[in-house]
């Protein structure tokens, strides 16, 4: 079931578990029940700490739980976690175990705390690289908090689950029955949506914090440059992030940043933050900015309202708010949205295996999430507004090669249409001819571009027409002291690599502010 080289470093991780604890499957004749068993064979066989336990009754087969002796955690996998999940199974191991989590104190302390007790259920797909997060959050609060119990059910595995409950979007967790939301997530957003006034308790410790000389919102590549290069100058830095990464947790792969051969997102966005923490930069997780108070004199603070109730201070302030997918904006688009409408080739894809689906955008995103959705569905159609694909011409070519790809030029999406709360099709106006026609597909893929998060900006700030925040060779806006970089900003080419230089760009620009004035 494993290779030797993951037999070899599972092997070494399991040597850091003390506490003893039990598996115990429940199994059926089929073949995944098979592959389970000898995966849970192999870990067993590594640790005298952990014992196995065929006999399980679960009404998921196969499926297996881990229980640390003397305790009641209940945390079941209803998978076979390899793929993006292994590195989830090997903590969940390590945490029965006994292997403390990297986590912040004080979220521990609130999990420990939460009062009520809560089943969750979490429907997941091996490919789906926003998952992890998910799993590894609800299967860390299970080993913390006996009244915290987690199933984690591999969509694919499970389909019957799946179409029963209409989820057609990965991550989709369950609480008690109802759905509690969908996409990734953090361990610390959980764990704060679970325990009310949690958000009025962080507003007030935010708002006591002293003024920072730099202070930078949002995450990504250019907020964590901007962070980076700011602390180098040894003085007071602070990053108030929503989702640290930003939109490079929602890239699968990474190829192209010099120096770094292959990553991808979320490994990448990790990366960022440990190197943010590495030089004592007070980062501020799950904050949102939403409002902005320019100085009121030269040299003097700039606030930063935030989404909580909270406001930070500083001398300077940097924005690297990034950008979102682009909705199409027509009718039925939210209406449908995880309901056959999705925006993550890689992550929902295999909720689709042998339908029909639809992809919006011909670019390098579009034509590539065709590509890949080709090899898992029934049948594609590529619906681009203009009489060409825009994506790089080896990619056109593989697309043109497949024989269950439709390519549909000057088609503009109209509506997406449904039945039951499900989306069954598209219609779209052919703009050769002025003819209104359809498609019929259980699931569509929007590719077409991002928007800029600035909305909160409006009126403080001046933008560009298209919502981008207008930015100088240095960096700096239309108001003294803030500074701007990344995809937010007018600067061409959306890349990591640029946006990172423009953060590091950005933060130069703020310590030179502050040296001058």
């Amino acid at each position: 079931m494993l290779d030797d080289n993951l037999k070899a470093q599972l092997k070494a991780y399991l040597e850091r578990v003390t506490l003893p604890f039990e598996i115990e499957a429940s199994l059926n004749d089929s073949e995944s029940a098979a592959e389970l068993k000898q995966l849970l064979q192999d870990i067993t066989a590594m640790s005298d700490k952990i014992t196995l336990n065929l006999n399980g009754n679960d009404a998921r087969k196969p499926s297996f739980s881990l229980k640390r002796t003397g305790t009641e955690q209940s945390l079941r996998f209803a998978a076979i976690p390899l793929g993006h999940e292994f590195t989830s199974l090997v903590l969940a191991l390590l945490w029965t175990g006994g292997h403390p989590p990297k986590v912040e104190q004080s979220t521990i302390d609130q999990i420990k705390g939460l009062d009520g007790d809560y089943l969750f259920e979490v429907y997941m797909s091996l490919t789906c690289h926003n998952c992890p997060d998910v799993v590894q959050a609800l299967s860390l609060m299970s080993v913390l908090n006996p009244r915290v119990k987690t199933v984690i059910v591999d969509g694919a595995l499970f389909q019957d689950e799946v179409n029963a409950r209409e989820i057609m979007a990965v991550p989709t967790i369950y609480l008690n029955g109802q759905e509690f939301g969908s996409g990734r997530m953090t361990v610390e957003e959980i764990a704060a949506k679970l325990d009310t006034g949690a958000a009025e308790k962080d507003a007030a410790k935010l708002s006591a914090k002293e003024p920072y000389d730099v202070l930078i919102v949002g995450g990504g590549p250019a907020g964590a440059a901007a962070a980076v290069y700011a602390a180098r100058k040894g003085i007071r830095t602070g990053i108030a992030a929503e989702r640290f990464g930003g939109q490079v947790n929602d890239t699968l792969a990474i190829e192209n940043y010099i120096s770094v051969l292959s990553t991808d997102g979320p490994k990448f966005s990790m990366a960022l933050e440990s190197h943010v923490k590495d030089y004592g930069v007070d980062v501020m997780n799950l904050q949102r900015g939403e409002a902005l108070i320019p100085a009121t004199t030269p040299g003097g603070l700039v606030e930063l309202k935030l989404a909580n109730g909270g406001s930070l201070k500083s001398k300077t302030l940097i924005i690297s708010t990034g950008a979102r997918w682009k909705n199409v904006n027509v009718p039925g688009e939210q209406e449908y949205k995880n309901k056959g409408v999705a925006y993550c080739p890689h992550c929902d894809g295999p909720l689709f295996k042998g339908k029909r689906v639809a992809v919006i955008g011909g670019g390098n995103s579009g034509v590539e999430a065709a590509i890949d959705l080709a090899g898992i569905v029934a049948h594609v159609t590529l619906l681009e507004f203009g009489d060409q694909l825009r994506a790089d011409a080896v990619l056109v070519k593989k697309l043109e090669s497949l024989p269950n790809v439709v390519i549909l030029k000057q088609a503009q999406t109209s509506e997406f249409t449904g039945t039951a709360g499900k989306l069954d099709g598209l219609n779209y106006v052919d703009r050769a001819t002025g003819e209104s026609k359809r498609v019929e597909v259980e699931g569509v893929f929007v590719q077409i571009g991002l928007v800029p998060n600035t909305e909160w900006l409006r009126g403080t700030i001046e933008l560009s027409k298209h919502g981008e925040i207008i930015v100088d060779a240095k960096g700096q806006t239309s108001v003294p002291g803030v500074f701007a970089a990344g995809d937010a900003t007018t600067v061409p080419f959306k890349q990591i690599i640029i946006a990172a230089g423009d953060g590091a760009k950005a933060a130069l620009s703020a310590f030179d502010h502050i040296i001058r004035n």
